[in-house]
């Protein structure tokens, strides 16, 4: 199972290869799909943060995720973004959790998750150290961002809707 971490490498085996970037063809056409499940139960300002985090730690462990800088009308560099897309869903805690340990057991998949306890500590050290005394099936999470092959990751969330 692949998670959120500190660590700076790429995840081994979930990522594109520089001639698989296509930057011209619409986002369907990408070997890997990507998407973010949200707990629909979550405050917006939870949920933006537990998104946004999610998001951090997939474009870190992603090789060439992101697509490259490009600069607007009077010069101004603007950073790249996800060029493959991504889709932000909608789902209830028990779905969220089952999307999650089905996502985790998949090979070649990548599970960036955001645990409720990463958003009550305000040291990264003491989100560890809860973390660590954290059981799998104890752990609660606000999003998951899940990477991997279209039809697999498409398979796990095939009824789940955008989020609103």
């Amino acid at each position: 199972m692949e998670s959120s971490s500190s660590d700076t490498t790429r995840t081994p085996g979930v990522g594109f290869a520089p001639d698989e970037v296509i930057t011209d063809q619409p986002t369907r056409s990408a070997r890997l799909k990507w998407v973010i499940v949200v707990d629909r139960t979550v405050p917006a300002g939870q949920l933006a943060n537990a998104v946004a985090c999610v998001a951090a730690s997939t474009g870190q462990a992603v090789a060439n995720l992101i697509g490259p800088a490009g600069p607007d009308a009077a010069g101004h560099l603007h950073p790249g973004l996800p060029w493959a897309g991504c889709s932000v869903l909608a789902a209830d805690p028990g779905e969220l959790a089952e999307v999650r340990e089905k996502a985790a057991a998949s090979d070649g998949v990548l599970v960036a998750d955001m645990p409720v306890l990463a958003q009550r500590t305000l040291v990264y050290d003491d989100y560890l150290a809860g973390l660590a005394g954290t059981g799998a099936a104890d752990l609660q999470v606000r999003a998951i961002s899940v990477v991997g092959p279209r039809n697999k990751v498409g398979k796990l969330v095939k009824r789940l809707e955008l989020l609103p």
